[in-house]
């Protein structure tokens, strides 16, 4: 199968389960919607080709951002991609 193809056939099924994460939402399925909203992140790192190292890095600098001084985000040695920039 050709990765255009591949990928037309992953951007379709991320859409069908957004919908179905939304209508869980609306029917007050929280918990199933929050377990669909894991599928849904693995698919898109597969997408975008982010790697599990990667969404570490981004975990743990949000978590550093959270509870840290200026001086200690001066601190941090790790580098994300552009794609994995913080945005607040």
């Amino acid at each position: 199968m050709p990765v255009a193809h591949s990928e037309e056939r992953l951007l379709s099924l991320l859409a069908t389960l957004e919908e179905c994460r939304a209508f869980l939402m609306d029917k007050a399925r929280p918990e199933t919607a929050r377990l669909l909203s894991l599928a849904i992140l693995e698919l898109r790192m597969e997408l975008h080709q982010v790697t599990d190292s990667e969404l570490k890095a981004l975990c743990d600098l949000m978590v550093t951002e959270g509870q840290s001084t200026p001086d200690a985000k001066a601190d941090q040695g790790q580098r994300l991609p552009p794609y994995l920039k913080l945005v607040k």
